[in-house]
């Protein structure tokens, strides 16, 4: 990419002379890019482009959009390579996985607007009334670190189909992959203006594009912390705002449950992208008579995912993004330890033959007591909490124990006790033994997990304001 140095504002790459951010691959630690370190009047520029694009925009037809779209979709097919290798690079997550994840995502996810945008209903009748469904105007994206180009796609591609214009934040720690997907959009029939990135700093051009009066809404995926003060920032002039934050899962195995394929799909999802994943099943919960043997089996299924190169294709755990990722989860490795709670596998120091890069050695802790810190908080790295309850009612009271809500899991041997659990859990999604993940069906937390929904139409609705037409 030749762009980097520079931002995507009115259709046009615009050229940044001040200071820069260091993107580091986390296999190494090695500085492999430079961002702008941006400014204010960039962020403003941007969002005067996005402002004077919507009318026209807002107005063009069905056709117009999914022309685009199909562009989009085409570009994101033919540069997946580029995409897959830029990410594992930035994030850690083996190269393996990132072909399918990291790029087949968004591509996919793409598609799925493609063929649903043509039924969607802009116009409907209730009553005497004609129900419309218009673009909320302009959207201010504020995406993470961790899917990078997939947060990206959750917000552009629904907003751009709903007919709103867009600037985007990406995280400075992995944009690679919005450069190219700024490229991309560059190549297709998108009116300048509608699409606009600007890269830096969250308290600088991330509070101006949560603050400006002209941004009509917010659509931020990070941390809660971050999430509330953008709450509180659009609500002194009432923007929208879509917020998907954190999470601390659980995977309630019920006593009937294969006990072997529960542990091995809750450790294999708890290990993706190194833990780095908001949905991550990071609390196992076990019945009490076999938590031993549970964590014996976890140990087992941690001891194959040692630590390598993301790069190669045999690696199946990568390292962590950041230094500072790396330092706080270690730091949460050593909390465990002197909370109390046993350590199965894994620990603090550095995986053995990884001595350059930001990696951590896959971690199981046993015992675990619900209100501790390890079993509370987000550590967003490879690391399981195994805990014991007594009873059915005790492990939906330990599940829905903490403030996030975004996912979880139910392993039983019948199909229909494992729904009925499921169904008590206050969180967005539950798998069920294992049930497969389907790009469809909305994505979205309770609590402090979030506010309103991704995928299919409830994404889109997300960019939609209601009008009635009393006739």
């Amino acid at each position: 990419m030749n762009n980097l140095s520079k931002n995507y504002i009115n259709g046009q790459w615009v050229a940044w002379q001040g200071e820069t951010i260091d993107v580091h691959e986390s296999g190494t630690g090695e500085v492999i890019a430079r961002v702008p370190a941006s400014g204010r009047d960039e962020m403003e520029q941007a969002i005067a482009a996005a402002d004077a694009a919507f009318e026209s925009w807002s107005e063009s037809t069905l056709e117009d959009r999914l022309k685009v779209l199909e562009q989009l979709h085409a570009g994101l097919k033919e540069r997946g390579g580029e995409i897959a290798q830029a990410i594992c690079r930035e994030v850690g997550m083996p190269i393996k996985l990132a072909v399918p994840i990291q790029a087949g995502m968004p591509a996919a996810v793409t598609k799925t607007y493609l063929k649903m945008l043509p039924d969607f209903p802009f116009t409907e009748t209730s009553g005497n009334s004609e129900v419309q469904y218009a673009p909320v105007g302009v959207v201010g994206c504020i995406t993470p670190w961790n899917y990078p180009l997939h947060q990206v796609i959750l917000k552009i591609v629904p907003a751009i189909a709903a007919g709103c214009t867009v600037v985007l934040k990406p995280s400075e720690i992995a944009p690679q992959s919005a450069y190219i997907l700024a490229d991309i959009l560059d190549g297709t029939d998108l009116p300048k203006g509608v699409f606009n990135l600007v890269c830096g700093e969250g308290h600088t051009v991330g509070d101006t594009l949560i603050k400006h009066p002209d941004v009509r809404m917010v659509s931020f995926t990070g941390s809660t912390r971050t999430g509330h003060l953008i709450a509180h920032a659009a609500a002194d002039d009432f923007k929208r705002i879509a917020l998907e934050m954190g999470g601390k899962s659980a995977s309630v195995i019920l006593p009937d449950a294969d006990l072997g394929v529960a542990v091995k799909g809750t450790v294999n999802n708890c290990l993706l992208n190194s833990g780095q994943t908001c949905t991550a099943l990071t609390r196992m919960l076990v019945p009490a008579d076999k938590h031993d043997e549970a964590c014996e089996l976890a140990a087992a299924a941690v001891a194959k995912m040692t630590p390598g190169n993301p790069l190669e294709e045999t690696t199946r755990l990568g390292p962590l993004a950041s230094a500072q990722q790396r330092d706080k989860v270690i730091d949460y490795i050593k909390l465990g330890i002197e909370e109390g709670a046993t350590l199965v596998a894994g620990g603090p120091e550095a995986p053995e033959g990884c001595d350059k890069g930001y990696f951590v050695k896959a971690t199981v802790f046993g015992n675990v007591k619900p209100d501790s810190r390890i079993a509370q908080e987000e550590i967003f790295g490879p690391v399981l909490c195994v805990i014991p309850y007594t009873d059915e009612a005790e492990a939906i009271r330990i599940a829905n124990g903490t403030q996030y809500g975004l996912s979880g899991a139910v392993w039983s041997a019948d199909d229909a006790k494992a729904k009925k659990v499921a169904g008590k859990l206050r969180t967005g999604q539950v798998t069920v033994n294992g049930g497969a993940f389907n790009p469809l069906a909305p994505f979205g937390g309770f609590g402090h997990s979030g506010l309103g929904r991704e995928f299919g139409k409830w994404g889109l609705e997300e960019f939609l304001e209601v009008r009635s037409l009393q006739l």
